[in-house]
């Protein structure tokens, strides 16, 4: 009776243990026990008009199609001026790259780097150089390709983006960066945002600047529309890029459309503070489609821009840049003629807008009065009251601050029609969850299908690292114990 209790005590305990372990194994899934993933990376060189950069981007492998995982590892700025000034000579626009790749080598462990995705994308300077030469802009494209595919990475190519593309990238990184996209609940479900919480995007370049967003209303221009599924949901954007509109050509138009007289050697320019002076050569100053020369120049000429520091006259004359007055009468327009819908939501300003407003301290929410006074009071400042007061910023930056900021407020105010209601609704920003906002990313996650277009079925909270190793001790204790009474009952039966 003894024996027989004994062994029917250790035939329950078997059965109650083995039951635990099946029950933990049911809930969680086989599939969702494992050891904390490792990492993968991707990289894109942003090849814009005035400089490139490199991003290094990483994100758990087990989590190749989730949401809001991706993270900057590092950014490196290549050396010297954009891919496209190397025209001339595209050799040293592949060799430019070298120091980032360097770099990146450092960063991304060796046994990874062949499986690394990597991309160039350039932007508005090589669209500019194709319309000029396309035989120089195919050069420059196999030079920067030569160089990336010397290094043991997996190189996917490099293109020119159209401007409809770098604007709805960029849309695309603000929103999945601030998870408006598609957001983890804490009822454990994801979930999609009100439509409301959508932001939009305004990115100012050295050659191009682009309004992306989604409007209240439908849109009327189809060649101005851009459509998404992601995440189970549609979406339906307005975007646009003005070419010659970045930052560095619309001050070239500008200085050009100060030399009312091509016969005379001076300008004078009311954006410049007094007692700037600086000399340019006629062939510098036409070298781009967005300032075409005139018949007659001589491009040897040394012209002498000299300041004035006007700040009524500036405003004047970067209003001129823009036709405010093409669009009929029945339709909402941007300028020269564009359709744009009305602006809805919020929008992160970013590139360009950020670092001239951030240098004037205007990126903390200012009205529009204060914006339009702080610049006003900066521009009538003489070129010696710069200097003292911004010893550390480079003389070739210090004096374009005027008329940059000139720019930028006529071009959100007039041109995309931020009236000063609506001015309270922009946000400059650098960065978003400690990544640069930019095209980029939004790139990387559209070329390597990072971003379904259905929503994620995962429904569990839990960190899977943590979930992971809790799962797996348990069961490790409950086998433990199985084993222990299997000994026990077969060694000791009475």
């Amino acid at each position: 009776v003894e024996y027989f209790a004994v062994a029917v005590g250790c035939l329950l305990a078997v059965i109650v243990v083995s039951g635990i372990i099946a029950l933990i194994l049911a809930v969680v899934g086989v599939k969702d026990v494992y050891l904390p993933p490792g990492t993968k990376y991707g990289m894109v060189f942003d090849a814009g008009s005035s400089h490139t950069a490199l991003y290094i981007y990483q994100w758990p492998a087990n989590k190749e199609n989730g949401t809001g995982i991706v993270s900057q590892a590092e950014a490196c700025t290549v050396p010297g001026p954009g891919i496209s000034s190397y025209a001339e000579n595209p050799a040293n626009a592949g060799a430019s790259l070298r120091a980032c790749l360097d770099k990146a080598m450092t960063i991304i462990p060796a046994e990874q780097q062949r499986e690394t995705p990597t991309y160039l994308g350039a932007t508005a300077g090589m669209r500019l150089l194709r319309e000029q030469n396309s035989t120089k802009a195919d050069l420059v494209f196999a030079e920067v390709s030569k160089t990336i595919q010397q290094y043991p990475v997996d190189f996917r190519g490099a293109r020119i983006l159209t401007g409809n593309e770098e604007g709805s990238f960029g849309w695309i990184t603000i929103n999945y960066l601030l998870e408006t996209l598609v957001k983890f609940s804490f009822a454990g479900k994801w979930i999609r945002p009100q439509a409301a919480e959508v932001l939009g995007a305004l990115d100012l370049g050295g050659a191009s600047t682009q309004i992306t967003f989604q409007p209240s209303g439908t849109i009327e221009d189809n060649s101005t529309e851009v459509f998404f599924r992601l995440y189970g949901t549609n979406y339906s954007i307005y975007t646009h890029s003005y070419l010659c509109y970045g930052r560095d050509q619309a001050l070239k138009m500008l200085l050009v459309a100060l030399r009312k007289n091509l016969t005379s050697q001076q300008i004078s320019h009311p954006c410049y503070p007094r007692g700037y002076e600086e000399n340019v050569t006629a062939a510098a100053l036409y070298d781009s489609p967005c300032v075409p020369a005139p018949a007659a120049h001589d491009p040897s000429q040394i012209l002498t821009v000299r300041g004035t520091g006007a700040p009524a006259e500036c405003r004047n004359a970067v209003q001129k840049l823009f036709n405010f007055t093409a669009c009929g009468a029945n339709r909402t327009c941007g300028f020269n003629g564009v359709y744009q819908p009305p602006e809805h939501g919020q929008f992160f300003a970013f590139s360009g807008f950020y670092y001239t407003f951030y240098f004037l301290n205007l990126t903390n929410g200012q009205p529009l009065s204060a914006v339009n006074a702080t610049i006003w009071g900066f521009c009538t400042k003489g070129w010696k009251e710069l200097q003292a007061s911004f010893p550390q910023e480079s003389h070739r930056r210090l004096h374009n601050y005027c008329p940059s900021a000139f720019y930028i407020l006529t071009l959100l105010h007039e041109g995309y029609k931020f009236d000063e209601q609506m001015w309270s609704n922009i946000h400059f920003r650098q960065k978003a969850a400690n990544t640069d906002i930019g095209w980029t990313l939004g790139y990387m996650l559209n070329l390597t299908n990072m971003m379904p277009a259905e929503a994620p079925e995962q429904v569990k909270g839990q960190q899977h690292g943590l979930w992971a190793a809790a799962i797996f001790f348990i069961v490790l204790t409950a086998a433990v114990a199985l084993m222990a009474i299997l000994v026990l009952c077969l060694w000791n039966p009475t």
